[in-house]
């Protein structure tokens, strides 16, 4: 806020779009709210219903005071209007995150990360994990780990790992077994991430982004998540909600078959 304050005195607009749902996005709504500046929030009206998600207090203070709310989804509507909001402040206008990676697929499908890694088509488990409830404890964590090394000996799992898991797993000092098939990567970039999703057998995530991406791809979906913002995925067939203890009841992977089998 402190920062983009001065920006605002600078350039004195008449709007500020503001994109999903992260502390940017509320933080600088709020300067605008207070400088009498208008605001268009893009991908609004997503809810979890959860409000221990920093995520979802950033979307509903943004939609509150924000003057024009972009949704991607029918569902986004019905959130906002039960909110409170008047229909005239709504706009359904469709899944940016989806239009950007229509945009994007010719290059995603020209990376050799496949190639690279050695892996073929439909034969991998695409895994990104980061929120906070899942790597922020130790014992969550190592069970993930556990897991995951547990499902590598069946079928090659491929982990670009955010630095906060990596951080997390160095702080808790969970040792990573050695296994052939468990391929735990640097952070990669948006069309390898795109190349893997639209190539993997099935992806395990708590991205929000993700459970869209593989919705468009029809590549099955498990969120290692009680909720999510976007039932729509659910309701489709694409995604399903998962738990430690769902995946850890299948320790030879026919719990992971199942779970993918729809």
């Amino acid at each position: 806020m402190a920062r983009f304050e001065p920006v605002c005195e600078q350039e004195r607009p008449d709007w500020v779009v503001v994109v999903g749902d992260v502390n940017s996005t509320m933080a600088c709504t709020l300067v605008c709210a207070k400088m009498g500046i208008k605001v268009a929030h893009v991908e609004a009206g997503l809810r979890s219903f959860d409000r221990t998600m920093p995520e979802e207090v950033n979307r509903i203070v943004t939609d509150a005071l924000a003057d024009l709310l972009l949704t991607p989804s029918a569902d986004a509507n019905e959130n906002l209007k039960r909110e409170g909001i008047p229909d005239e402040k709504i706009r359904l206008v469709g899944n940016i995150m989806i239009d950007t990676l229509v945009e994007n697929l010719d290059k995603a499908r020209r990376r050799d990360i496949l190639k690279t890694l050695g892996l073929g088509e439909k034969a991998f488990v695409y895994v990104t994990l980061h929120r906070p409830s899942n790597v922020d404890r130790k014992e969550n964590l190592g069970e993930i780990m556990a897991e995951l090394i547990r499902l590598s000996r069946q079928m090659p799992v491929v982990f670009p790992m955010h630095p906060r898991t990596g951080k997390m797993l160095s702080e808790f000092r969970i040792s990573v077994s050695e296994s052939a098939g468990l391929k735990i990567l640097d952070p990669i970039g948006y069309h390898d991430s795109l190349c893997l999703t639209e190539q993997a057998c099935f992806v395990l995530t708590d991205s929000g982004g993700l459970q869209e991406e593989t919705t468009y791809f029809r590549t099955p979906c498990l969120t290692l998540r009680p909720n999510t913002e976007r039932p729509i995925t659910i309701s489709v067939g694409s995604n399903r909600l998962t738990s430690l203890k769902t995946l850890a009841a299948g320790h030879r992977g026919h719990r992971w078959q199942h779970e993918t089998s729809w």
